[in-house]
């Protein structure tokens, strides 16, 4: 099901038919301010292991971002911040970034993983903003297309992806045209800052 949204005037109805699927396990595909992305609901484990299904890939293998509205949601899911990677992160969020961090003991339960760190999206885009809000913990999510591949642009348009997904997902969420960069990624899991990808996000934010 392919669910028009104008982020400029966003439907409450809309965005409680969003959470609705997503609260009763559904896999959907949302805007953020980078490309397209897969998504469902954080809490959910079947939901989760779908959305590993859909991508192909084991649970312990996987390598999704945990998507948060703002950054009240970090204590949950990381080890304390130190005060210099969160000044970071505040100057660059909401924003096309992914910041890795050491994920806390709820981490492995949640993914099934022995997993050290997570990646955090606080992506500045209203729509999902509305959606993580509206439905009171972060997305599990991973971009819709991997990212090594360079024909990524006809992703950017829902219809193009209502036609290739929607036998296989719950709902599209078409918040108009998307982008075809993805996010920053930057680890901060070390003393070190890394950056891993470079994407839309710019590097000033470093300085």
């Amino acid at each position: 099901m392919l669910l028009r949204l104008n982020e400029n005037n966003i439907s409450s109805p809309a965005i409680s038919q969003v959470v609705d699927c997503l609260k009763n396990g559904g896999i959907i595909i949302y805007p953020t301010d980078t490309v397209y992305a897969l998504g469902c609901d954080i809490s959910n484990p079947k939901a989760v292991e779908k959305l590993c299904k859909l991508k192909g890939i084991k649970p312990e293998k996987s390598h999704f971002s945990f998507v948060c509205s703002d950054l009240s949601h970090l204590s949950e899911f990381t080890k304390a911040i130190p005060n210099h990677i969160f000044r970071v992160m505040k100057k660059a969020l909401p924003g096309p970034y992914t910041f890795i961090l050491e994920a806390n003991g709820k981490v492995p339960k949640l993914l099934k993983q022995n997993k050290k760190t997570v990646g955090i999206r606080v992506p500045d885009n209203l729509i999902c903003k509305e959606i993580v809000e509206a439905l009171g913990n972060p997305l599990i999510s991973t971009s819709l297309v991997d990212m090594s591949d360079d024909i990524v642009e006809y992703f950017a348009d829902p219809e193009i992806i209502n036609q290739q997904y929607q036998d296989k997902v719950d709902l599209i969420v078409d918040g108009g045209f998307g982008n075809i960069y993805p996010s920053t990624v930057i680890d901060c899991s070390n003393d070190e800052l890394e950056v891993l990808r470079e994407g839309l996000g710019s590097l000033e934010v470093l300085n």
